[in-house]
């Protein structure tokens, strides 16, 4: 029997085949903005950082950009910017549109995550349901969002996804799933079937950048991890990518590639941590689902570093 919070819907998954199709966005500079969780502080520190930018820069949201926004407020106020930009939903968003509960917080979690993690997600996302009905407007808006795009930077083909190039909620592009070397020759067919030479990725909370040899040349799979917490150990920053044909000279890189002529860029979002504390505990104080799951993350980042993301040989790391 399906497991909520565990199970991967059939309205999830498509294949990837589907992303072989023409471009339906051309930018000079993409902000993918993956896992925002809510966190309203590091929305006004990404509209910061894209000011920052000598060019204009497109903003593309790609999932999950709801979270722990459980107050009217923060839903109203996160759900309104993000929704005046380009945006895509994650399981998140598909959740908060939909009637059905069977899939819980639809977050597909594989077996390597433990059941208090899911049991908790799931306790969150009864939360967030409960105040996302008292906004049809909105929720309706949600259930219209698309779960991928295909984007074009200076002659690159980019596919812009929540989870992975088979599913809304899927796993293949975690760091986890990544390191695995035996998968190398599906990551090849992903690219061969959607015709892309990147795909932007998130869901999966850590962050991470890995090369795959095609026979047209390098392919490129960056997941951003989170935009609204922590990504490494003592780290208090969410991370965003860019993608531009301009290299990031007013805006800091953590790490980044350059295929062809374009510039691949892990940006550090250094958003206001004590104003976000605040909010996080007045919604989620101990005890509660959240806290209980997300707490140490947000004051000391995960046992990660940024050495363990990239898996590239020709990038830069500061």
């Amino acid at each position: 029997m399906p497991v909520a919070g565990r199970s991967c819907p059939l309205h999830y998954r498509y294949s990837p085949g589907v992303l072989a199709r023409p471009a339906e966005l051309v930018a000079e500079t993409l902000y993918v903005i993956g896992g925002l969780y809510g966190n309203y502080p590091a929305l006004q520190a990404i509209l910061t950082l894209r000011e920052l930018e000598t060019r204009p820069v497109t903003l593309v949201f790609n999932g999950d950009f709801n979270w722990f926004n459980v107050d009217p407020a923060g839903f109203i106020t996160i759900n309104e910017i993000v929704l005046s930009h380009i945006a895509l939903c994650g399981n998140v968003e598909t959740e908060l549109a939909g009637a059905a509960e069977e899939a819980g917080c639809g977050c597909a979690y594989p077996e390597w995550v433990e059941d208090s993690v899911v049991a908790h997600s799931n306790a969150i996302i009864q939360r967030l349901r409960s105040t996302a009905h008292n906004f049809p407007r909105l929720r309706e808006q949600l259930g219209t969002l698309p779960i991928h795009l295909v984007a074009e930077v200076g002659g690159l083909r980019i596919a812009i996804v929540h989870g992975d190039a088979e599913s809304l909620a899927g796993w293949r592009f975690s760091q986890e799933a990544l390191a695995d070397p035996r998968q190398s020759v599906q990551l090849s067919h992903f690219f061969h079937q959607a015709q892309v030479r990147l795909f932007a990725c998130t869901h999966t909370c850590l962050p991470v950048i890995q090369a795959v040899d095609l026979p047209a040349g390098l392919g490129i799979i960056i997941n951003n991890g989170a935009a609204g917490m922590p990504n490494f150990h003592h780290s208090r920053y969410g991370l965003i990518t860019r993608i531009s044909i301009w290299p990031p000279t007013r805006v800091q890189s953590l790490y980044g590639v350059q295929v062809d002529d374009v510039y691949v860029d892990a940006l550090p979002v250094p958003y206001d941590q004590a104003a976000w504390w605040q909010t996080f505990l007045t919604n989620w104080p101990p005890g509660s689902p959240a806290f209980e799951s997300y707490f140490q993350r947000i004051m000391q980042g995960p046992d990660y570093e940024p050495r363990q993301a990239v898996r590239i040989n020709n990038h830069w790391c500061v």
